[in-house]
């Protein structure tokens, strides 16, 4: 396995909770887990994840729900239309619908399909074409 030379790491309530909704709803893969230490390395198409259960180790202050304020994690997937009727099909209601958006880079735009959902740590995720 190649490991990306960034990989956010995310403290959560419930690691069975994460495990469930990143696996079983959008399709993440376990890579490896260290069960001992409520920890769990995921990945989606070349998007790599890892999750710590709350243990105090890495807390720079108090957590409140939603987690994540101020921050999305975009990844990109082969076929965003699929995991958007996927995620609806399993009850999930977006936190923004999957729409067509374009963003100035410089002189030129990208233009890219994209929804946003949160986990149940309220972390937003941005999943684009």
């Amino acid at each position: 396995m190649n490991y990306n030379s960034l990989i956010p790491e995310l403290t959560v309530l419930d690691i069975k909770v994460t495990k469930d909704f990143y696996v079983n709803i959008l399709g993440f893969k376990i890579e490896y887990e260290r069960p001992e230490n409520n920890f769990a390395f995921l990945s989606l198409e070349g998007n790599q994840i890892m999750f710590d259960q709350e243990n105090g180790n890495w807390d720079v202050g108090v957590l409140e729900y939603p987690f994540g304020r101020g921050v999305n994690f975009e990844m990109t997937v082969s076929d965003v239309d699929k995991l958007y009727a996927k995620i609806i099909d399993k009850g999930v209601i977006p936190f923004q619908t999957i729409k067509e958006s374009s963003y100035r880079s410089n002189d030129k735009y990208i233009v890219q399909k994209e929804f946003l959902v949160q986990d149940p740590d309220g972390y937003l995720l941005r999943f684009t074409d």
